[in-house]
């Protein structure tokens, strides 16, 4: 079509959009600041992303790398166990990978090269030329080398992850969240266990009066294990300990749970941290660009969003351009409909989320939240369906219109609500803020969506014969 692409940012979302513009035809300029494969947290994948890494083509080197399996995970929340095992719930074909990052990060960029992306590391993106509010294309230079030179596009893909080119540069609309002001540390073991009745490779939540903690199987052997709590009580106590690991191992010793879990492995340093990741743009898109993943925004690693978000937003982004550009569909209606998906995603875990930190009311009351966010219509055999599919990341990709055929609505069946939460039910509000209701704190996703998105175009997502935006009723 002779139209150019840039995208900024090499993660998952970034090498994923690539790849899926450059097999829709276009050609893309990929603008990666750091040499990979590097260290990043963020293991755990949704089903989902296995749906979005086939359409890329990077499915087959993922599958055959050697990365654990994951078929759900199980969660000691509360004064409960319970676990979400997708693979007794929708079939054997649906599950995804625990991965190391550096590595799965690594084959989704050579993913793209391979696609036909021009893909540059080392590249620092130093200023975004407009015309108006339309980026036309970017001032960069290599790594150790001040020669400025720029690059004209007709489409910018704004995936920089937390860094947040447009958001925190241009635009300046990032709002974090006042009510997920947390801090998670982590560390790897070699050796140790999951909670017995876990899903093969499912991942372990278990909750504490001042947060929580993961437990990840990594292949190898290896644990990735890591406890989130308010910053609050992260600052007062780092004051006691020397060092980050000394805290990390001091967090595990408080939770019996965890420390008989790494009892048969050993501690490998370093420890990491990360806070203030919790965050939202107001703009998720504009002319002339689409801002993906990390870059839009960043919920909480409470239920593994991350990369599914990243992954889902790199399709939908991709899907948009694509349609926009071989004029297919009108920019704004494309972009509309980018904007209703994504944020239609986030909002819907924000809410599980915002839900699960208050801890103690109960796996029904999760289950019940649920199933009020799926399709209307929909209902599953088990009480746990509605809340598996949500963060199987399924339910996203089945709302634009698509289903991967091995993910397909056959296990969707006739079945009662779960009974709704008593609204009596006590809960940790008043000891962790996180435990407020999102849209009371001004993060109502949905008013984002209705604001620019109408249904009457009634557009889907398509992926054949190739990736774009197609109308339900073409009349």
């Amino acid at each position: 079509m002779g139209k150019t692409v840039l995208v900024v940012g090499g993660g998952p979302a970034g090498s994923t959009a690539a790849a899926l513009l450059a097999r829709a035809g276009l050609r893309v300029r990929l603008f990666e600041r750091e040499a990979f494969p590097r260290y990043h947290i963020g293991e755990s994948l949704a089903p989902s992303c296995r749906a979005v890494l086939e359409l890329s083509g990077a499915g087959p080197a993922v599958a055959d790398h050697g990365f654990q399996i994951k078929r759900g995970g199980l969660f000691r929340w509360g004064a409960e166990d319970w676990g979400v095992d997708w693979s007794g719930n929708f079939g054997t074909q649906v599950y995804s990978w625990q991965v190391d990052r550096g590595e799965f990060d690594r084959l989704l960029l050579d993913n793209a090269r391979a696609q036909g992306v021009e893909v540059i590391e080392g590249a620092h993106v130093r200023q975004v030329l407009f015309d108006g509010p339309r980026p036309t294309g970017l001032v960069w230079t290599r790594q150790g080398d001040n020669q400025q030179m720029t690059a004209q596009g007709d489409f910018l893909v704004d995936a920089s992850g937390r860094a947040g080119l447009l958001s925190t540069r241009y635009h300046r609309d990032r709002t974090p969240h006042e009510v997920f002001r947390n801090v998670a540390i982590w560390g790897y073991w070699q050796g140790g266990e999951t909670l017995p009745g876990s899903p093969e490779g499912g991942l372990n939540a278990i909750s504490s009066p001042d947060g929580w903690y993961w437990v990840i199987p990594l292949a190898g052997k290896r644990l990735s294990v890591g406890f989130v709590t308010h910053r609050d009580i992260f600052q007062t106590r780092r004051r006691d300990y020397p060092t980050l690991e000394e805290l990390l191992l001091a967090f595990v010793r408080e939770s019996d749970t965890v420390s008989k879990l790494v009892s048969m492995g050993r501690f490998q340093a370093p420890a990491r941290v990360e806070q203030d990741y919790s965050y939202v743009a107001d703009r998720f898109c504009g002319p002339g660009h689409v801002v993906l993943g990390d870059a839009a925004c960043f919920l909480d690693p409470l239920l593994s969003t991350g990369t599914h978000l990243a992954m889902f937003s790199a399709l939908m982004g991709a899907a948009a351009v694509t349609a926009t550009l071989d004029g297919t569909v009108p920019e704004d209606e494309a972009l509309g409909f980018f904007d209703h998906s994504y944020r239609r995603a986030y909002d819907r875990f924000l809410r599980l989320v915002s839900l699960m930190y208050q801890q103690y009311r109960g796996k029904e009351t999760y289950f019940w939240q649920a199933q009020r966010l799926v399709k209307d219509g929909e209902r599953y055999h088990a009480p746990v369906g509605a809340f598996a599919r949500i963060i199987s990341g399924l339910s996203d990709l089945q709302d634009t219109g698509y289903t991967p055929g091995w993910a397909g609505p056959d296990n969707v069946a006739a079945a009662p609500d779960p009974a709704p939460p008593d609204p009596a039910a006590p809960g940790p509000a008043a000891q962790n803020p996180a435990a407020q209701d999102p849209a009371a704190q001004g993060h109502d996703a949905g008013a984002a969506v209705r604001s620019i998105f109408d249904p009457a175009t009634g557009l889907r997502l398509v992926t054949d014969p190739r990736l774009g935006l197609a109308r339900t009723d073409p009349a």
